[in-house]
């Protein structure tokens, strides 16, 4: 950059003067470029690294937007911990990896029969620890509530099975 800067002082003190533009313009493309610039021994990759260090910012990203079209680029998500290698390996497992199946659920008493709710009233205590009868009345008044939560599938298919014939609707959430 120093060298570019001293090139069109330089340029500016002279008597060439319709050169500066064309030199200002070339140092700030080439602003970002390092100082050692590699080549190839073919002619024609030289032509098209020379043409691209040329664009200017928003014509490089118009070129990036139509070789992506024309060669059906499609960008993917790299993470960001993983090694190099890995990547290719990853894609391959999610592919075969099925969505998880819940196992863990919540038991929901929705509604009940009114012939039925004695009989639910008790239930209720004797599913939860520590609750008397008001209380058990008072939860199977206030329904919908959650009557179990973070239970196996079993174990929450159990208990809806023994509402259902108690004559309440129980759901698993």
């Amino acid at each position: 950059m120093a060298s570019c800067s001293r090139a069109v002082r330089v340029l500016s003190r002279s008597t060439f003067r319709p050169s500066l533009n064309r030199v200002a313009r070339r140092c700030m493309a080439t602003d970002a470029a390092p100082a050692v610039a590699a080549t190839s021994s073919d002619p024609k990759l030289n032509s098209i690294v020379n043409d691209i260090s040329g664009l200017t910012l928003l014509q490089a990203a118009d070129l990036v937007t139509l070789l992506k079209t024309r060669l059906n680029i499609t960008e993917i998500a790299m993470p960001s911990a993983a090694p190099a290698a890995a990547p290719a390996a990853a894609s391959e497992e999610e592919v075969v990896e099925k969505p998880k199946e819940k196992t863990v659920f919540n038991v929901k008493l929705e509604s009940f029969e009114a012939t039925a709710k004695p009989k639910i009233i008790r239930e209720v205590k004797s599913l939860i620890p520590g609750l008397t009868l008001i209380d058990a009345k008072k939860f199977v008044e206030s329904l919908p509530k959650a009557l179990k939560e973070n239970i196996p599938k079993d174990e929450a298919e159990k208990l809806q099975k023994a509402f259902q014939a108690l004559g309440a609707v129980a759901s698993l959430e």
